[in-house]
């Protein structure tokens, strides 16, 4: 078994595509949990009524990181 610690930062990334196009080609199988499609039903609502405040990736990113640390 390969030790993670060991390895690039790009050799990381690497794995991880090799990883979710492996995953990706037979997604037939992958259900999504019942919170998604809630979670998608309420963006839409919020776009649609104008209530939703878009952020570029960046700023998403950071406020999510910033979420995760508290």
């Amino acid at each position: 078994m390969i030790a993670l610690e060991s390895l690039t930062r790009a050799e990381k990334l690497r794995m991880m595509e090799a990883l979710w196009r492996d995953l990706s080609a037979s997604a037939e199988g992958i259900v999504s949990p019942v919170w998604h499609g809630e979670a998608l039903k309420q963006a839409e609502a919020a776009a649609a009524s104008g209530n939703a405040r878009l952020v570029d990736w960046v700023e998403a990113k950071d406020m999510l990181r910033q979420r995760a640390r508290t």
